[in-house]
């Protein structure tokens, strides 16, 4: 029962941060993942980042993504999918150098430091959503590009995790085969047309004529673990699975029920526990130690990603305002980086003595992104 009391202690202290946020002039999430760092091992100790604290937090980001999914226009994304590949492949290229530089700079060699450029170089876009959302800018050129480097950004993340795990970490004998994960890969996608054109209009249509109060939005729940699920399996992101799956529900008449039906269960409930627990994994026991570094990789972890970001959209013909509205949404490294930044201690691809202060760093990032796409977005 001790959970539940955190449940209802991470509920109002989200609702209240959120509110005191948004009479600030800040977005609201800032607030929510405030609230982590204040009630976590960081500072009062009050919340853990549990089996079932984690396990609530991964049933958030997906819902949140679906949500986002459901919200999205199908003919903007494949409209602004070019400028989502140049802002994904440069917003890549940029942190690689930058860190590969750095690492090389602090004396941790050549695989060590590499590996920090594959772990700046995920982004996670689930905080950048919900304040495209809350700014109703998710259905936007800007919005678009985002939401399509992000998908086109993960598969980067993902093949270069197994090539450098593969190529420099322990031996894994579980580990997949990199062509068997690409392959796998490619087959999920055609997976994702046939979702799009048979099987979220198909399965609805059934969930309509089943009489039981929220068959439809129970219906589009499965079809939106089952992608995510699916996807976790075969090494790509939970939430890339969610967001495809929310796309498919979109093209059905069925996208405004299923949205309000998700929404309610989604905001007041599980996505305040998944920015909460981004929140738990600060902790400042070695800050004031390697202050300095900390300081120098967030300015990189956020100069990287907003300059590369910006420039991959530049260079398809959008103006630089959008640009960088594209760059500030790209920032946020969330909970990809620190899934990458887990393997890469597990395959010994990390000093551990650096450990904490790189997942300071990601959060840190993940806290400020939300704060430079509003400021990039009222300009």
């Amino acid at each position: 029962m001790g959970f539940i009391g955190q449940i209802a202690l991470i509920l109002i202290a989200t609702l209240l941060a959120a509110a005191i946020s948004q009479r600030l002039g800040m977005p609201a999430v800032i607030g929510q993942l405030v609230v982590g760092v204040i009630l976590g091992p960081g500072v009062f100790g009050v919340l853990q980042n549990t089996h079932l604290m984690h396990a609530g937090s991964e049933i958030g980001v997906i819902i949140l993504m679906f949500i986002a999914g459901i919200e999205s226009d199908l003919d903007l994304l494949k409209k602004y999918f070019k400028p989502a590949i140049s802002v994904a492949a440069i917003g890549v290229l940029f942190p690689m150098i930058a860190f590969y530089g750095y690492g090389e700079l602090m004396g941790q060699g050549f695989e060590r430091s590499i590996f920090w450029g594959v772990i700046f170089a995920a982004t996670s876009v689930s905080i950048s959503v919900e304040v495209l959302r809350e700014f109703k800018k998710l259905n936007t050129k800007e919005g678009a590009t985002i939401l399509g480097a992000a998908v086109v950004d993960d598969i980067i993340a993902v093949i270069l995790l197994s090539i450098f795990v593969s190529s420099f970490g322990v031996a894994d004998d579980n580990a997949p085969n990199l062509v068997v994960a690409t392959m796998l890969q490619l087959l999920y996608f055609l997976g994702v047309i046939l979702l799009v054109k048979y099987v979220a209009p198909i399965g609805l249509r059934f969930a309509e004529r089943i009489p039981v109060h929220g068959s439809v939005a129970i219906i589009s729940l499965v079809l939106c673990l089952s992608m995510a699920w699916l996807a976790d399996v075969i090494g790509l992101s939970s939430v890339v699975g969610a967001f495809f799956a929310g796309v498919a529900v979109s093209q059905t008449k069925f996208q405004d029920e299923v949205s309000s039906s998700v929404s309610s269960v989604g905001y007041t409930f599980f996505i305040p526990i998944f920015f909460v627990s981004i929140g738990l994994d600060m902790e400042f026991g070695g800050v004031l130690k390697n202050l300095g570094f900390i300081v120098i990789m967030t300015l990189l972890a956020i100069a990287t990603k907003l300059f590369g970001g910006a420039l991959g959209a530049a260079i398809t013909k959008m103006n630089w305002r959008s640009a960088f509205v594209v760059g500030s949404g790209m920032v946020s490294r969330g909970e990809m980086a620190l899934i990458i930044a887990q393997i890469g201690l597990s395959a010994n691809l990390m000093a551990k003595n650096l450990y904490s202060e790189i997942i300071i760093v990601i959060v840190l990032s993940t806290i400020v992104a939300p704060l430079l796409l509003k400021r990039t977005l009222k300009v």
